[in-house]
């Protein structure tokens, strides 16, 4: 006679099955990224790649750092970073590789970096995932926050004594010269605006000149309750002089910098980040 379900005899021919597909197909990704050679991350390599969606890794001074993704476009996602490295301080090009996987543009829908994410977290690898490195323009609602000792922009602040590219000498207005600054950055430079600055004509004294001579520029042609705030990701300027910003690092007021000492918190896990990984 068959056993009979639920019985106390032992038996047992029935039970659930769970298929952790997910799994398998991070472990297969991980797998595929570790069997490949690493760039360094230049323009030259980056021109190589195809136009085309996928995941990548990043390596600072052989340390595996960082898993992204790029849903249209590798090249263009890598540029990007490269970008963001070259406007920093404690960090150079020179030590930053790559390599990623190019994957059909249905499989997104699966989230493969976050498939990656999971498959590393519980190695201990990809620290840059948990610092701030993917995370975009927070907005004015947290130019205040006081960021964590492991934060990317903590470690590797932006360099104010990079040339503004692309920045001519001549006369011109505020407004055209402010939109210059935000172009020729490698960080973001977010500002308030006023009518007053399409008509206020400015005079540029050199080409080149570097993010540091530039706000000392425009910090003078400003209304005095104005001011230029260096944060450690970002600049900013608003209609709020005096105030001071736990992550600033420099204002520019009336012409002059201003030194300042920022306050930052335990390492820990950055609120948003990795949210922020494709374009």
């Amino acid at each position: 006679m068959a056993p009979v379900v639920g019985s106390d005899d032992g038996t047992q021919y029935h039970k659930d099955f769970t298929l952790s597909i997910t799994k398998a197909l991070g472990d297969q990704l991980a797998k595929a990224l570790k069997g490949l050679d690493r760039a360094p991350l230049a323009e030259e390599n980056l021109a190589r790649l195809k136009e085309k969606p996928g995941v990548y890794q990043l390596y600072l001074n052989d340390e595996f750092v960082y898993v992204g993704k790029a849903d249209k476009s590798l090249p263009a996602r890598l540029r990007n970073h490269l970008r963001k490295i070259s406007g920093r301080r404690n960090i150079s090009l020179e030590e930053m590789a790559f390599s990623c996987l190019y994957v059909a543009e249905d499989f997104s829908a699966l989230a493969p970096e976050q498939l990656l994410i999971t498959h590393h977290k519980g190695q201990g690898d990809i620290p840059w995932n948990n610092n701030g490195f993917g995370n975009k323009d927070p907005g004015r609602q947290r130019d205040s926050t006081v960021l964590k000792r492991n934060h990317f922009d903590v470690l590797f602040p932006i360099d104010l004594d990079r040339p503004v590219e692309g920045l001519q000498a001549g006369e011109t207005t505020l407004h055209t010269l402010l939109e210059s600054i935000k172009t020729g950055l490698p960080y973001n430079f977010r500002y308030g605006k006023v009518a007053e600055f399409k008509t206020r004509r400015v005079h540029v004294p050199a080409d080149g000149m570097t993010a540091d001579e530039v706000f000392r520029l425009i910090s003078a042609e400003i209304p005095t309750k104005w001011q230029v705030t260096a944060l450690m990701g970002y600049v900013i300027m608003y209609d709020d002089s005096p105030i001071e910003y736990k992550s600033a690092w420099r204002y520019y007021r009336n012409g002059q910098p201003i030194g300042a000492v920022p306050e930052a918190e335990p390492a820990g896990d950055v609120e948003g980040d990795p949210s922020d990984l494709g374009e």
